[in-house]
């Protein structure tokens, strides 16, 4: 039943034979619809339509990315991969060796240190004995270098 009307649509639809949908309430008129012309007919008056893909919905994946980009969901659960494989390790150690040297540049510029200090502080930085800027702070205020 309705075999070859639902074959029709789907050659003039261009789409597969189960995506095709009748109204219910003109099953009459499709049952009589035998032509192309007829069909097509059919499908103008909205008798005959096509039904939707159902493909995997994006939303999700968009909600998710927009949560990341205000900085939710990356806790430790959601990574994957070294921590060097999310941060480049040139990067962070540029990052950092860049802010010691300004803060010993300051330091120099402001006369708090000396140029002996500040030849020392710089070489020590280049080494890489600083672990942050916070623990060359600590080390001058320890070592007594800066000036009051």
């Amino acid at each position: 039943m309705l075999n070859v009307q639902r074959r029709l649509a789907a050659q003039i639809l261009k789409c597969g034979e189960n995506r095709v949908r009748f109204d219910p309430d003109r099953l009459e008129d499709i049952k009589e619809a035998i032509t192309k012309t007829d069909i097509r007919s059919l499908i103008g008056e909205g008798a005959i339509s096509e039904k939707r893909l159902l493909n995997t919905s994006r939303y999700w994946a968009r909600k998710r990315k927009e949560q990341k980009s205000h900085g939710k969901q990356k806790g430790f659960g959601s990574r994957k991969g070294k921590k060097t494989a999310r941060l480049n390790p040139k990067r962070t150690w540029m990052n950092k060796i860049r802010l010691q040297r300004n803060f010993i540049k300051s330091l120099r510029d402001k006369s708090m240190i000396t140029s002996a200090a500040y030849h020392e502080l710089y070489m020590k930085s280049k080494s890489g004995f600083f672990r942050s800027s916070r623990h060359l702070k600590l080390y001058t205020e320890e070592r007594g270098l800066i000036k009051k």
